[in-house]
């Protein structure tokens, strides 16, 4: 695949002045993005010595080496992982952050749902998407937040209106070309008792592709509502990857967050759920796999602002060759968030003596009626284990492929759509090489 190079959309500020002309979007929006440039070009890099960057080295990152978000002379021919055999009632497909296909089922825009690209959405249903973009998302977090306001594109848009219930799942297809640059912002709001499963896929046209991922996700589920969310990334292994991720659960609702971080050079993902109202719940399945020199951080808040609220939080990370993995979780319960109950946990398999995992779990607790806990576990693959499969007709690989699902077992058994099980089953069992 060939993306378009022009020069003139580069991170800069000419960049940004050709980038808008492309953008046919209402002036609030282009407001937005315009404040958006000025704070990211006040900001400085964040710094590696400060505690969120300290175990992630950004000095190879050049933001010179990509563009703004450009069309492509072709199409991506990708297979998609989680639709095997899954009957959809619409999908959204994006190349290089431009939307190639846009549908759902006709009976549902009957009952007043909306899916589609953001920008379009934007566009004709403003009173649903103005009050609830950037609702989450913090656009001065930091300069890569700043440039991710400024810059989306080929973003998702879900709303569901109250008490519809959506019994077939929706899907996301994200694909970047070889060097392209994917800056997709996906909101989703279900009003209260709504329910949908939406399915997302993150993907190159090749494994052995590079890019620039710059995305982020806001979800928003008034009382009463139910969310199934999957995320499976496999950008190409010379991809670097930057993404926030947060949810906000208002009472009695819950959410249901599986995600699977499989691609990427140096993946570095912001995660967050907000606990709003009495009786929200989260379940939050975390997989992480890394090979080659690959560096995967992820920093997840279980954030406790009601009381009776419960999160659970699983992460489990397998790293091989040379690769490291980072995990920092933290649980935080707010003076008024009485009869809390939070877990987190972090398991790693590391499956090389040159690999590294890195855990951090932690807890930041202001009431004094809550059952909080956390814990992480670092192994090695046991060669008593592999010995035995061997003794049995498995070759050693066979042996190792078979213990490492064996890990990310308790993963899977959390999933309730077997198509979604198969595919990350899958997704591992193509990268395990031989335990040395």
């Amino acid at each position: 695949m060939t993306q378009v190079t022009s020069p003139d959309l580069a991170f800069d500020a000419a960049g940004f002045q050709a980038f808008l002309s492309t953008c046919d979007e209402p002036e609030w929006l282009l407001a937005i993005r315009r404040g958006a440039w000025e704070r990211f070009q006040a900001m400085a890099w964040p710094q590696r010595r400060s505690e969120e960057w300290i175990r992630s080295d950004l000095r190879l990152f050049q933001l010179s080496n990509y563009l703004f978000p450009s069309h492509t002379s072709q199409g991506i021919d990708a297979a998609h992982q989680l639709t095997r055999n899954v009957d959809l009632c619409g999908q959204i497909e994006t190349i290089n952050s431009h939307c190639v296909n846009d549908r759902l089922d006709p009976e549902l825009e009957g009952q007043g749902i909306l899916f589609g690209s953001l920008e379009r959405l934007a566009a004709e249903h403003p009173e649903l998407v103005q009050p609830h973009l950037f609702s989450l998302f913090d656009r001065d977090y930091d300069k890569f937040a700043a440039l991710h306001a400024a810059a989306f594109k080929g973003g998702h848009f879900l709303y569901v209106p109250r008490g519809i219930v959506i019994e077939k799942p929706l899907h996301l297809g994200s694909f970047l070309s070889d060097g392209g640059s994917d800056t997709g912002h996906t909101l989703i709001v279900l009003e209260a008792g709504a329910e949908a499963t939406v399915l997302r896929e993150s993907n190159s046209a090749s494994s052995a592709f590079g890019g620039l991922h710059l995305g982020a996700l806001e979800i928003v589920l008034r009382p009463g509502a139910r969310l199934r969310y999957v995320d499976l990334q496999e950008w190409g292994q010379k991809t670097q990857h930057f993404a926030f991720q947060t949810a906000s659960v208002d009472s009695g609702a819950s959410l249901q967050w599986t995600t699977a971080a499989m691609g990427g050079a140096f993946v570095k993902v912001n995660q967050a759920v907000r606990l709003v109202g009495e009786g929200a719940s989260c379940q939050v399945n975390g997989v992480m796999f890394a090979e080659g020199r690959q560096h995967i951080a992820y920093h997840t808040l279980q954030h406790h602002v009601a009381p009776h609220c419960r999160s659970d939080f699983l992460y489990k990370s397998a790293q091989q060759d040379r690769s490291r993995t980072v995990w920092r979780g933290m649980i935080k319960v707010d003076k008024d968030a009485q009869r809390t109950d939070g877990y987190q946990r972090n398991d790693n398999l590391v499956l090389s003596t040159t690999s590294r995992a890195d855990s951090i779990p932690g807890l930041e607790i202001q009431a004094d009626d809550v059952r909080c806990t956390h814990g992480s576990t670092t192994t090695k693959v046991d060669e008593e284990q592999i010995f035995y499969a061997q003794c049995r007709g498995f070759t050693r690989k066979e042996a190792t492929r078979m213990i490492v699902s064996g890990f990310f077992q308790q993963i899977f058994d959390r999933i309730t759509i077997e198509s979604v099980r198969e595919a990350m089953g899958r997704s591992i069992a193509r990268q395990v090489r031989e335990y040395d």
